[in-house]
């Protein structure tokens, strides 16, 4: 079975009251920090708890050294999970406000950590949700503590030295999640330089979702990212976006294809910047 599983906003309602089931709420906003814990406050999954990007799902930020959104320490982030209820047989369902970004990074996190059975996004997100005409609440749940242990696996990652060894080699794929513009350098909304990773592929996240905002087919994954591939074996890609999160949706939606799972560069282009030694280019 795919690392990657979808689950429906009708499927969710359906197994809302099933022993073990955690709900993780996501949602945030780069141009809002407080926006995720305060929308959460209003209204909500039933039973779902908040998970912050910033607070929870990121380490700290390390100004000149880390990228945005650096990965947090494993120990701590396993305590945090038992908090939320997590166990090694739990049910897990992810869900931000519609694109998945955030409840990738979520994903991502849970597998990094060895939590690879059982995790799921709400496909559509609470958009999806909210159009299916479900119940929300603003009740927050009350909680048992889980037991899960989980341990890091090193090999989903690759740091930015490991990167710059492979720039060049004929097997390496590396895929930009971010928007063309950004990835072309014209514009640069969040970081202070512009441009994209030599030999970076722009392959913007949002083109995993059809018009309704969910997910595509798997078969229309598969045709996306075998273009990119081209000839070169898929154990050797590599993600990255902005700051570690949206990366994380093309690892996701490569699961869906039926791909393994890649290595994700966490520190992304945030952190690739911070050292001006490393090569950057502009243009396709």
């Amino acid at each position: 079975m795919s690392l990657a599983q979808l689950i429906s906003p009708e499927q969710l309602n359906a197994r809302l009251h099933e022993p073990g089931l955690v709900v993780l709420d996501c949602r945030f906003a780069l141009e809002d920090p407080a926006y995720g814990q305060r929308s959460y406050a209003e209204s909500h999954v039933p039973g779902a708890l908040f998970a912050d990007l910033e607070h929870d799902l990121s380490g700290p930020v390390n100004k000149g050294v880390t990228g945005r959104h650096p990965l947090p320490a494993a120990t701590e982030l396993v305590e945090k999970l038992r908090t939320w209820g997590v166990s090694a047989d739990s049910n897990i369902v992810l869900y931000d406000d519609g694109p998945g970004a955030f409840a990738a990074r979520a994903w991502w996190l849970l597998a990094w950590l060895g939590k690879r059975d059982g995790v799921f996004l709400l496909d559509g997100g609470l958009k999806a949700w909210r159009d299916a005409g479900l119940s929300l609440t603003a009740v927050p749940p009350t909680i048992k503590a889980g037991d899960f242990q989980g341990e890091p696996d090193a090999s989903l990652l690759v740091d930015a030295q490991g990167l710059q060894s492979l720039l060049g080699q004929s097997d390496l794929t590396l895929l930009d999640a971010r928007a063309l513009p950004r990835f072309k350098g014209e514009v640069e909304p969040i970081d202070p330089v512009a441009g994209h990773i030599p030999g970076a592929q722009c392959a913007v996240f949002t083109d995993n979702l059809g018009t309704d905002g969910r997910f595509l087919p798997a078969a229309q994954l598969k045709r996306r990212f075998a273009a990119l591939l081209g000839e070169r074996p898929a154990d050797d890609l590599v993600a990255y976006c902005g700051s570690g999160v949206t990366a994380c949706h093309n690892l996701f939606a490569l699961s869906l294809a039926g791909y393994p799972l890649a290595r994700l560069y966490a520190g992304s282009w945030s952190e690739w910047i911070t050292d001006p030694s490393r090569p950057m280019a502009k243009g396709d």
